[in-house]
């Protein structure tokens, strides 16, 4: 399992983590609110708000969920929160880089809370910039695997001026400059309809093979990770034996 695309890495794992329905509704909502708080709350008008919407359904949040996170974003709501977008970065077991991104109302408590993830599972917190450096940022457009054949997205991404698709059973993941995310992402909706997900997300620029006895630890840290509240995505250059992937979900 490479760890290139947290989106892949999120569906290998997600098998027990789906059945904490609230939790995974709890961190769309929050992108949810921050969205409608970083443009209108018009879905139509803001692309970030129609991609997190567009995840909400895809997990059948519900709709009074949905209009609530919107909101709260709203001058004056009572239920407002006011969350900072925060990235952390270290080294998981086998020397591996992550780069974890968070949605926070409280950075006094999450950077202790990771820290201690990280060290509990072989790894250590480290400072901004610490890893960073070995990847790539790039704009991510998800879509599910059945809107298009392999060939057909292929080609519908590089009339849109995308650089790369990457396919599997499951999604198509494009990956565009970040420059281009908006207007790639707009010429594929016409095509294909609205995205899974539309971001801004990181590549590595080298893998890490990790196997054996490291390669079951950092799986527990990754799960850890995204088990956290405030985590939304948790990114790494790892390449973790298929072995020990079928072994841990077992």
């Amino acid at each position: 399992m490479a760890g290139h695309s947290q989106f892949k890495n999120i569906m290998h794992r997600k098998g027990r983590q789906d059945s904490i329905r609230a939790k995974q509704f709890n961190k769309i909502a929050r992108e949810i609110t921050v969205a409608a708080k970083s443009g209108l709350p018009d879905p139509a008008a803001n692309p970030r708000l129609r991609a997190a919407m567009m995840a909400a359904r895809a997990v059948n949040m519900p709709r009074d969920r949905i209009d609530r996170a919107i909101k709260s974003a709203l001058p004056g709501a009572a239920d407002s929160a006011n969350y900072e977008e925060m990235r952390y970065e270290g080294y998981g077991p086998g020397g591996v880089a992550i780069i974890v991104e968070a949605l926070t109302d409280n950075r006094q408590r999450t950077a202790p809370d990771l820290r201690m993830i990280f060290s509990k599972n072989g790894g250590t917190l480290g400072d901004t910039n610490s890893v960073s450096f070995m990847f790539n940022r790039c704009g991510l457009i998800q879509y599910a695997a059945s809107v298009a054949s392999a060939d057909a997205m292929v080609e519908a991404v590089i009339e849109a001026g995308g650089n790369d698709v990457e396919s599997s059973e499951e999604t198509h993941d494009v990956l565009t400059n970040t420059d281009d995310l908006a207007a790639v992402r707009t010429v594929l909706e016409e095509k294909f309809g609205s995205p899974q997900a539309a971001r801004l997300t990181w590549k590595p620029q080298n893998l890490v093979p990790i196997t054996g006895d490291a390669a079951e630890s950092l799986i527990k840290m990754l799960d850890a990770l995204e088990e956290h509240d405030d985590v939304q995505n948790v990114i790494g250059n790892y390449d973790i034996d298929e072995a020990v992937m079928q072994k841990m979900a077992s």
